[in-house]
């Protein structure tokens, strides 16, 4: 059996990086990996590769950075000739970006089986393009390997529960492994800071939050105001944008620095007092590390998050000065992400329902 993966973006990398593994101990499962290049800074792409002990991809695209249909339509143009030289047992592909949905598309034009990971997460937010790359990959996709009860729900509803089967997710498995990995290695903080006095650990990029002038202004203003110094992890598209808007990520108790490599940031929200975000990956490395997280969105994919108060809701930045650093929830938090071993039953659905 042949699997092609395609991703492109960092927490792709980290899905993948479980998966790779998973499907490698088989035996008989050839794996082929591309990668789009919608990340394309080695920050955010190559060092993940390395860090997470992923195969190098079999194929590049480099399509790099563009509008939202430019990118989208490099990708269907670069994956023609990849899919029709592979014919793939299985499309896999990961989560909700440009690259998901370009492979998904790819795929079906060329009746090729697409699996989606991550499938039936719903943010019901119709401004967000995660939101229509995960609901246009899952009607497109022949097999729906879904994270959480939740989202099996969703895709019930949306008449897709015979495609659907829960696996737990990916992420925890490598979140966990790292964990393990890293617990009695130094945190890495800037020279900025004091490494022996709590933190937060802060990573803001969604358009919603940094493409008007006035929103992420107000965002930034909010984290410097805090009573705990905090650790800014700047995306690339949140310096372009502070940048064109004239607006510094720095000052009072905030400090920037580029992101970290995946085990240095799980380390990081491991050691933090808080986490305060956009990212839904973060949301949920929060929840499995017992780091309180307070989410800057006026929703989330991640629902099991706001069980117990581990993660809160702050769009509006009213809580943000009160919550950001609060006690750690007491309550059983359960095992809604699965039990780390996510990965291998992927594997083993893949090979059931191969055609």
């Amino acid at each position: 059996m042949k699997v092609l993966s395609v991703v492109g973006a960092r927490p792709q990398f980290v899905k993948l990086g479980p998966v790779a593994q998973a499907l490698a101990r088989t035996g008989d499962i050839e794996h082929v990996i591309v990668h789009t290049g919608q990340h394309y800074d080695a920050a955010m792409s190559d060092v993940f590769f390395e860090d997470l002990k992923i195969p190098a991809p079999d194929v590049h695209l480099g399509v790099g950075s563009g509008s939202h249909g430019v990118q989208t339509g490099a990708m269907l143009t670069g994956l023609d000739p990849v899919l029709e030289e592979h014919r793939p047992d299985w499309v896999l592909v990961y989560g909700d970006t440009n690259s998901t949905l370009a492979a998904a598309v790819a795929a079906v034009k060329m009746h090729l089986p697409v699996a989606h990971l991550e499938a039936g997460l719903r943010s019901f937010n119709r401004r967000m393009p995660e939101e229509h790359n995960r609901v246009l990959t899952d009607h497109a996709s022949d097999i729906l390997l879904a994270p959480t009860q939740v989202a099996m729900d969703h895709l019930a509803t949306e008449g897709l529960a015979q495609r659907s089967v829960l696996v737990g997710d990916v992420m925890t498995d490598v979140c966990l492994l790292v964990r393990d990995g890293v617990a009695d290695t130094p945190i890495e903080l800037p020279d900025s800071m004091d490494a022996h006095a709590p933190y937060l650990l802060a990573t803001i990029h969604r358009p919603d939050n940094t493409d008007t002038p006035q929103r992420l202004r107000a965002i930034v203003e909010a984290m410097r105001d805090l009573s705990t110094p905090v650790l800014l992890l700047a995306h690339p598209r949140l310096v372009a944008k502070a940048a064109a808007h004239g607006i510094e990520l720095t000052g009072g108790n905030l400090h920037q620095t580029a992101p970290f490599a995946y085990p240095q940031m799980v380390r990081a929200v491991m050691g933090a007092a808080g986490v305060v975000t956009d990212s839904g990956g973060l949301q949920k490395e929060a929840f499995l590390l017992d780091t309180p997280c307070t989410t800057i969105r006026p929703e989330t994919e991640w629902v099991e998050t706001l069980e117990g108060g581990w993660n809160i809701l702050d769009n509006d930045l009213t809580q943000l000065r009160d919550v950001a650093v609060r006690e750690r929830p007491t309550g059983d938090k359960g095992t809604p992400y699965g039990d780390g071993h996510a990965a291998d039953t992927v594997a083993s659905v893949l090979r059931e329902h191969a055609r």
